[in-house]
């Protein structure tokens, strides 16, 4: 699950990893046993930003990938790949937000092509290449 917070003028909100040091992303996450996609979205949200997940969106957005060795402790042993669906939750302006200092250690609001540059993975910057086809 990845949830791309932008304002109407496409400045995006990235959050710089903990481990590893220089991994910038969008907000992301994983459905716990029984929970949906939009639940585990808006959780995650708010446990790694603090910001309410109203007015957020299904971007149509779903991608597999290949687990990454270092993640896939996270995993079941025979789990090789993950699928991610997007969401995004457009805010008025960039605002402050609380960072879960387990997870991330910074974050900043960037023009969306400086956005797409600095995100570390590509289902990321395809989701934030996506917001140009969106209405402004």
């Amino acid at each position: 699950m990845l949830v791309v917070v932008h304002t109407p003028a496409h400045r995006c909100l990235l959050l710089e990893r903990v481990v590893p040091a220089g991994f910038w992303q969008s907000v992301t996450g994983s459905l716990r046993w029984g929970e949906s996609a939009a639940a585990a979205a808006a959780r995650e949200l708010g446990e790694e930003t603090g910001l309410d997940a109203t007015g957020i969106v299904d971007a149509g957005i779903a991608r597999a990938f290949a687990i990454l060795p270092e993640w896939q402790h996270r995993y079941a042993p025979d789990v090789r790949e993950n699928v991610e669906h997007a969401w995004y939750l457009e805010v008025p302006a960039p605002v402050a937000v609380t960072l879960n200092p387990a997870e991330h250690r910074a974050y900043e609001w960037l023009p969306l092509d400086a956005a797409v540059a600095k995100a570390a993975s590509w289902t990321n910057r395809e989701a934030l290449l996506a917001l140009r086809g969106r209405s402004r």
